[in-house]
């Protein structure tokens, strides 16, 4: 059942990064009309550990999803309708100190920031929240959760409990759309916010089925293991914080790393699909993007998206 707009709900849309429909990379650039990019919102959860930079939230999609079934991915979905409507209390009033993405109005990056609080508490069961200034804990997040029995939606059932929504605490940190080939297509922006102490994650036994606390370069290791499977978007942030020498450090990469708006490109040679980053090759470079080591990705029947250098 789809949830009507600005009530959280369990919904089948997916923030899909499996681009399968491509052309050879000779008959670029084609003459088409795109789809219009729907816009989304991710969250890269991290906390501290004492053997890596962070750690981070990675959760499993289901595997009767459409698209990427079965993937490890980080919490997000789309921007609903009424996420735009939503006008929460308290620390959303201090958005113009964290605004990053030139790109849009405050609205418009308000509406993207309160996409990313209701869909990680969807998807993840973490509230980013605050009461007298404090994150709240998981009794109170638990609280929240009965309230919504009888709200309209989750900004209705904070405000009831006197809390204030922590838009200031996602920090942008990318901003990937989908290549123009593809026919389900997302624009999303990615945010980067530590874990409340005193919460636990959960999965939603819907559109997520399992959840792990991991290294960055454990769940690349994994994965280049075929133990699990990871969209491009979220092995090159992987691939971000993996070098980085302390939490410190994440945090202070998330407050300074230039946002460029990045759009792989998708090509078929032979039996082969690939898909390129920005500053390969086969792809021209952008201004403003560091190119990760690994530029391109081939897709792997069973195995999802592989990540190769050119």
């Amino acid at each position: 059942m789809k949830a009507r707009p600005g009530r959280l709900g369990k919904r089948r849309n997916y923030v899909t990064w499996t681009w399968y429909a491509a052309v050879p990379y000779a008959e670029y650039p084609l003459t088409m009309s795109a789809v219009a990019a729907r816009a989304a919102s991710t969250v890269v959860m991290v906390r501290p550990s004492l053997k890596a930079p962070c750690e981070v939230l990675l959760v499993r999609r289901n595997d009767t999803a459409a698209f990427m079934a079965g993937a490890f991915v980080f919490p997000g979905g789309r921007v609903d309708e009424g996420d735009y409507l939503e006008r929460p209390a308290g620390n959303s009033t201090g958005l113009e100190s964290v605004r990053r993405f030139i790109d849009l109005t405050a609205e418009e990056e308000l509406a993207y920031r309160v996409a990313a609080i209701r869909e990680l508490e969807e998807e993840a069961a973490i509230l980013l929240a605050r009461r007298d200034g404090h994150f709240v804990d998981r009794h109170v997040a638990r609280d929240v959760r009965k309230l919504m029995n009888d709200s309209p939606g989750l900004f209705e059932a904070l405000a009831k409990a006197s809390l204030d929504v922590a838009v200031d605490a996602l920090l942008p940190i990318a901003h990937w759309v989908t290549p123009e080939l593809e026919a389900r297509r997302y624009d999303t922006r990615f945010f980067l916010a530590s874990m409340p102490e005193d919460q636990d994650a959960q999965h939603d036994a819907g559109e997520t089925t399992e959840f792990m606390w991991v290294t960055p370069a454990d769940a690349m290791a994994r994965c280049r293991n075929a133990e699990i499977m990871l969209p491009p978007p979220t092995w090159t942030t992987l691939a971000r914080l993996a070098p980085l020498a302390n939490f410190g450090e994440v945090l202070a990469w998330a407050r300074s790393i230039s946002l460029v708006r990045v759009q792989p490109n998708l090509i078929r040679e032979g039996d082969v699909t690939m898909l390129t980053l920005p500053g390969d090759p086969l792809h021209p470079p952008m201004a403003g993007w560091d190119p990760p080591e690994e530029t391109r990705f081939v897709l792997q029947e069973g195995k999802g998206w592989r990540a190769t250098r050119a």
